[in-house]
């Protein structure tokens, strides 16, 4: 801060030292002539400036039209159809999952599942509002406190705040 302080202070000097001198030479200038010279000194005059010439308007570039082909039509070609013999495939097993929380049917039901899930929430009104309001339109609640959000399918990770945040906690 004092550096600028003081570069603020030298500059300032500067431009006050110059415009004063300035001012001296300028004044200097004009007093010469009549301290000197016991005629008026008659004024130069400037020979008046060359003409300056215009450069030559460019010619705007001439447009093609463009050029169309109309469209070639290719002869269709016959092939018959081949026909694969059908491949029995084995069913996969899938590995067992975790069987998702019956879905709740109205606020009442969602209630509880979302306590639950705001239990250790830091705004716990505030995450009960928006649990619910997800469990109202989703109709699910992943289980435990946090986390398993993806139990609940899309409707419930897709959910977005006005901010572009997730919804559903």
């Amino acid at each position: 801060m004092a550096m600028k302080l003081t570069l603020l202070l030298f500059a300032s000097y500067l431009l006050l030292t110059t415009s004063a001198a300035s001012l001296v030479s300028s004044k200097e200038t004009l007093l010469e002539p009549s301290l000197y010279a016991s005629s008026p000194v008659p004024p130069k005059t400037l020979p008046p400036p060359p003409p300056v010439a215009k450069p030559p308007t460019p010619t705007p570039p001439v447009a093609k039209p463009p050029t169309t082909t109309p469209p070639v039509a290719k002869p269709p070609t016959a092939t018959p159809p081949v026909a694969k013999p059908p491949t029995a495939t084995p069913p996969v097993a899938k590995p067992p999952t975790a069987a998702p929380p019956t879905p709740p049917r109205n606020t009442k039901e969602c209630y509880p599942p979302c306590v639950v899930r705001c239990k250790n929430h830091s705004r716990q009104n505030v995450c009960l509002r928006a649990c619910v309001t997800c469990c109202d339109r989703c109709k699910c609640v992943p289980p435990g406190q946090s986390g398993n959000r993806e139990v609940c399918g899309p409707c419930y990770v897709n959910m977005k705040t006005h901010g572009g945040r997730p919804k559903c906690p």
